[in-house]
């Protein structure tokens, strides 16, 4: 017996509801970038269901192309956090309003 596949697509949307959350709620950078992978997540648990039901390998494709962007989101990223956070020595996001130095 197999899961169907409403269940994955109902598992998705909680992900990108709480990765949504996490992206308006939270001060800390930090935070911030890991709600956005976890909408991503929810993007490709989405895709594999769906593929799953349509019996086809797009959505397959669609994944790596996401998991892709998304390694470069996280490298990218945390190596700008850390820069901001040599020049400030802090990571809160409402204290970033400026790109003054």
């Amino acid at each position: 017996m197999s899961i169907p596949y409403e269940y994955y697509v109902a598992l998705s949307g909680l992900l990108m509801v709480l990765g949504l959350v996490g992206v308006t709620v939270r001060k800390n950078i930090i935070a911030v970038l890991l709600s956005t992978e976890l909408m991503l997540n929810a993007v490709n648990i989405a895709f594999v269901a769906f593929d799953m039901k349509l019996h086809d390998v797009a959505g397959q494709v669609f994944v790596f192309f996401i998991l892709t962007i998304a390694a470069a989101e996280a490298a990218i990223g945390l190596g700008l956090v850390m820069a901001i956070y040599r020049l400030r020595k802090d990571v809160d996001v409402e204290k970033l309003t400026e790109l003054k130095l």
